[in-house]
């Protein structure tokens, strides 16, 4: 649990931990106002774009093999990265770390998943998961701000070589290989058409935040992803082993789930955006002190974190959801009102804690619930598609919040998260988010193992 959380960290760590380096890395490079972007958006195109693939192969191929590949192409990529001395280089390095993030980190949540199998402990499990995942984004600020201001812009890369030193070393040696029952093939044509959808859709959602909605490259990358989503759906219906199963889209907790995380990524995406550039720009912070004023928020998180699972097996995963949803609208109303000549203690501090919180309490129940009922058979979908949820959402929220400038962005945030809770409070079961297990199953079994159940996982000690 530490190492995949350990990796998990380090994965989302790399959404954020280039933002505030980017003036540096443009002035050592000489990246042009045009390719600059890019450096964040290669990430997001490679890992959006290739979650739902990985996530499927995964469960074929191995979950461990997949992850360790994964791990090993992003520590590649990452010394690349921080030894890059011309623009394309870095923007091809950012690519590769995405799709090697995109390998590794529905794998990770799969092995989590089937590793704790019993309602409460993987509540447990996956509350430290999307803590940790949270805090993750949250410190590639605070990384960012004091490695460039002290070292270089390059050791947020090369940072990230030990961890992934100690995750190819350790994690053979602790988790099973596993993978779905049965010899199955892949199914091609809609592995093609659902990547192709999905890299469409994020491209066009990632010009519009550059260019504006008015871009018809933006648009006809938004309208080509649609038509390859139809055709992928018409695809599945035709096909003998389809990608995506039609009994896994018609679980209603998951869809819920999916749904919500859509808006509450859309909105926390932009809302992270947003503030960075408001204490940068309005409050005048430095990198390094705006990184420190990020400090709280993971505190925040962690102290969420800690809650998340105690609230959600007390009160259920739709009440915990909902109580969740609401500490966030509370903080980001307080953040919308953050203007020029406020203080840091009395008028950012404030909403930074409420909103952390919130997305503490958030996050974990949220995973819950967007693999629930999954197995064996389709744990690496069911993470693949929670963690493209996410990116997506947050591609879009920086596209579409962004562009409504500070406090409009984070209170049409507050309403995108007001209509998660409503979703929420409609259409989830009371009971969702319980793990379903065949009976009788063992640990060993339930990793694809033909050994006796009595392993080295499972002998008493």
């Amino acid at each position: 649990m530490i190492v995949l959380c350990l990796v998990q960290f380090m994965l989302v760590l790399d959404d954020t931990v280039v933002n505030v380096a980017l003036p540096s890395i443009r002035d050592e490079l000489g990246f042009s106002a045009s390719g600059l972007p890019w450096v964040v958006n290669a990430y997001f195109l490679a890992f959006g774009g290739l979650l739902l693939l990985c996530g499927r192969l995964a469960d074929l191929l191995g979950r461990r093999r997949v992850f360790l590949i994964g791990v090993a192409l992003f520590g590649v990529a990452s010394l690349a990265c921080g030894l890059a001395q011309e623009p394309w280089q870095l923007v091809i390095g950012r690519f590769v770390q995405g799709g090697g993030a995109a390998m590794a980190g529905p794998a990770a949540m799969s092995m989590i998943t089937l590793l704790y199998p019993g309602p409460a402990e993987r509540t447990k499990a996956l509350g430290i998961w999307g803590g940790i995942a949270a805090l993750g984004g949250t410190s590639g600020l605070v990384l960012s701000g004091a490695l460039t201001d002290l070292v270089s812009w390059r050791g947020i890369f090369l940072i990230n070589l030990p961890v992934v030193a100690v995750a190819l070393a350790l994690l053979p040696r602790l988790v099973p290989e596993s993978r779905a029952p049965g010899r199955r093939r892949l199914d091609v044509p809609g592995a093609v058409l659902v990547t192709g959808a999905a890299v469409s859709l994020v491209y066009g959602l990632l010009r519009a935040g550059e260019t504006g909605w008015s871009d018809p490259i933006a648009i006809g990358a938004v309208v080509l992803s649609a038509a390859l989503g139809a055709a992928f759906l018409v695809a599945e219906s035709r096909a003998a082993a389809p990608l995506v199963p039609a009994s896994f889209l018609a679980s209603r907790t998951r869809a819920v789930a999916g749904g919500a995380t859509l808006l509450f990524s859309m909105a926390m995406y932009a809302m992270s955006f947003l503030l960075m550039i408001q204490v940068q720009t309005v409050l005048g912070y430095s990198p390094l002190l705006a990184g420190i004023a990020y400090l709280p928020y993971g505190a925040g998180i962690l102290a969420g974190m800690w809650l998340s699972s105690r609230v959600s097996l007390r009160i259920g995963t739709r009440w915990a959801l909902l109580l969740a949803f609401l500490v966030n609208i509370a903080g980001l109303l307080l953040l919308s009102g953050v203007a020029a000549g406020d203080s840091y203690i009395a008028h950012v501090l404030p909403g930074m804690l409420i909103l952390s919180m919130g997305n503490g309490l958030s996050l974990p129940v949220m995973a819950v619930a967007a693999v629930d009922g999954t197995t064996e058979e389709d744990a690496g979908l069911g993470s693949a598609l929670f963690t493209s949820v996410q990116q997506i959402g947050g591609a879009v929220g920086v596209a579409a919040l962004a562009v409504m400038g500070y406090s409009g962005g984070l209170m049409a945030g507050a309403v995108c998260v007001a209509l998660g809770a409503v979703l929420i409070a409609v259409l989830l079961p009371s009971r969702a988010g319980a793990p379903q297990q065949p009976a009788g199953t063992s640990k060993t079994e339930r990793f694809g193992e033909t050994r006796p159940a009595l392993n080295r996982l499972d002998r008493p000690r």
